[in-house]
């Protein structure tokens, strides 16, 4: 699928342009957007999209979940992707179609949409990195649970309704930094939930037409409204958030010789001598 609408005017105005630069990078916030009908984007698309990835780019599963499960908990909804999200109104499902760039024409939408961004982005965290898109097709009222990501990222609500329930990011009270150690180092991005965690996050509502940015390794979860829902992620990294990452993996190589590192700094400046010392023991073969 290589078909491209090209886009005319700006998706995001200027004022969400103002109101990312006042957010990014450490603060979730609600933006706004023009996206609107895309040949790509249609639920017909999008199924002979998920029908074409490999299997490692499609997630599905039953969308009526706990906000927080363990992976290994949660069960097939017995469909393939393509029945999965042909079938989302009533199949009450949660699908998700990884890495959308691969697809040479997504990716041009993608690298449209950050082209705009990049004026915002690049004088706070520099180069945007490793463009990807995700896109989300939800069943009424299904559960994306409890989790965290390394991408900074934003999500755009093309159909439905819905509410991103976003905590603070590196706040230990809602994700410890054991948990940033697994995860840093192989292990998934579900985080353990507990419901006293409830009134320390910021509540985004979603529309068409509205967007949220989520901050690198900021807890979440998502809540469907009573519509099948729509959602386009385009995220990126940057030297501060791979920075991040590597201050968190060498935290747990720390922790496996019997110490007890301290949280990294959200932003990373002085922890330069463990990042590189990561990346040294790396390309020594010292840690995998």
């Amino acid at each position: 699928m290589t078909m491209h609408q090209a886009i005319a005017t700006p998706i995001f105005p200027a004022e969400t342009l103002d109101r990312m630069a006042e957010l990014y990078p450490s603060q979730a916030g609600l933006l706004h957007h023009r996206l609107d009908e895309h040949p790509l984007l249609s639920l017909g698309a999008l199924a002979t999209l998920g029908e074409s990835l490999p299997a490692g780019q499609v997630e599905y599963n039953p969308g009526d979940l706990p906000v927080g499960i363990r992976p290994e908990d949660v069960p097939s909804n017995g469909l393939s992707i393509g029945e999965t999200i042909r079938t989302i109104e009533t199949n009450r499902s949660w699908a998700v179609l990884k890495n959308i760039e691969t697809e040479a024409g997504y990716r041009a939408l993608l690298m449209d949409l950050l082209g705009e961004l990049e004026p915002v982005v690049a004088p706070r965290t520099g180069a945007m990195l490793m463009p990807q898109g995700f896109l989300f097709i939800s069943s009424p009222r299904s559960i994306t649970p409890y989790h965290f990501d390394p991408e900074h990222n934003i999500l755009l609500q093309l159909r439905g309704r819905k509410v991103m329930h976003v905590w603070p990011a590196g706040d230990e009270r809602f994700a410890d930094r054991r948990e940033h150690e697994r995860y840093h180092t192989g292990g998934h991005r579900n985080l353990p939930w507990q419901d006293a965690f409830r009134g320390g996050e910021q509540q985004v509502p979603l529309g068409p037409g509205d967007a949220v940015l989520v901050p690198v390794m900021a807890p979440h979860f998502v809540a469907n409204g009573d519509a099948p829902s729509i959602s386009l992620s385009i995220t990126w990294r940057s030297e501060w958030s791979y920075r991040e990452s590597e201050a968190h993996a060498a935290n747990a190589l720390l922790r496996r010789l019997g110490l007890d590192p301290a949280m990294p700094p959200r932003w990373p400046d002085y922890a330069r001598a463990k990042t590189v010392g990561w990346r040294i023991a790396r390309k020594l073969k010292l840690v995998s």
